[in-house]
């Protein structure tokens, strides 16, 4: 077996804002010889699938600024210091759709971005939705779009979804509710 491991000789903090931290460690490689890395310190995430009453997937569109357009997403949002995943994923969905998970369903963990961030994101399923109100953030203005799986299956492969975490949901989505 290989060893491919790099190892931290320094670390120095570049850039710390309200929620990442800008990294630039010099590394060891596993030839002996020194590169740098430069990277994100990420709290972590929680990406959301949520089943509406009427079987629909609550699809929200938002503006991102990075790239500089509006963007269809599923329900998703950082956790706070000290924040379980699934604490944060209630209070995602209800910032997000105004809508309680009466059943939360953990799926898997991704890892969505690992050339430049450590981030980790906890996908989980929400079903049995009770309606509640919407409370986004005062930065954060979004549109709910009740979508059908199959509807959004085909976004994915058309290209309308290109966000990572959507694409990897909606097609869990896909998988888990087949006809």
């Amino acid at each position: 077996m290989s060893n491919l491991k790099e190892t931290s000789i320094s670390s120095e903090n570049v850039y710390q804002g309200s929620f990442l931290d800008v990294r630039k460690d010099t590394v060891e490689l596993p030839n002996g010889k020194t590169s740098t890395r430069e990277w994100i310190k990420h709290p972590g995430a929680v990406c959301i699938i949520p089943i509406l009453p009427d079987g629909s997937l609550a699809l929200i569109r938002q503006y991102r600024y990075p790239v500089q357009k509006e963007m269809i997403e599923l329900p998703a949002g950082k956790l706070d210091p000290g924040e379980k995943p699934e604490v944060c994923a209630h209070r995602e969905l209800e910032e997000e759709i105004g809508y309680k998970p009466k059943k939360l369903t953990f799926l898997t963990h991704i890892h969505p971005a690992i050339g430049f961030a450590d981030e980790v994101m906890w996908l989980y399923l929400g079903e049995e939705l009770i309606e509640s109100k919407i409370n986004c953030d005062d930065d954060e203005f979004i549109e709910l779009m009740p979508t059908s799986i199959q509807d959004a299956t085909q976004m994915v492969w058309n290209g309308k979804i290109t966000d990572v975490k959507t694409v990897i949901g909606v097609l869990w989505a896909n998988q888990l509710f087949k006809k």
